[in-house]
């Protein structure tokens, strides 16, 4: 996959899956793999080993990536989960708005 219809800083809703319900901010975009990783969902535990001297290791929990096809953007608005389309008619070059929306709204 090359292309991923979330950004890094979209506030999305997970829509399949064990954290299915479950909302949060992107944090990162991986277009090559087609993952994404959001914030506090889809919490892994990583065993971490001492790297230095008087560091300490242990069990870790950190947010895991995902398949963005399992998350969809909510809407700032309405706070419903929407799909979205590209808009070129506004100055900026592209903007992104919900696609089940008259234009005029």
């Amino acid at each position: 996959m090359s292309k991923v219809h979330v950004k890094t800083g979209d506030t999305v809703i997970v829509i399949s899956g064990k954290d299915k319900g479950k909302q949060g901010q992107v944090l990162a975009v991986s277009p090559k793999e087609g993952k994404v990783i959001v914030e506090k969902v889809n919490m892994v535990s990583k065993h971490v080993k001492p790297r230095k001297m008087g560091e300490q290791g242990g069990i870790v929990k950190a947010e895991g990536a995902m398949y963005a096809s399992k998350v969809q953007i909510v809407c700032p608005r309405c706070k419903k989960q929407t799909r979205v389309c590209l808009l070129y008619t506004s100055p900026s070059p592209r903007d992104r708005q919900k696609s089940r929306m008259p234009s005029s709204a």
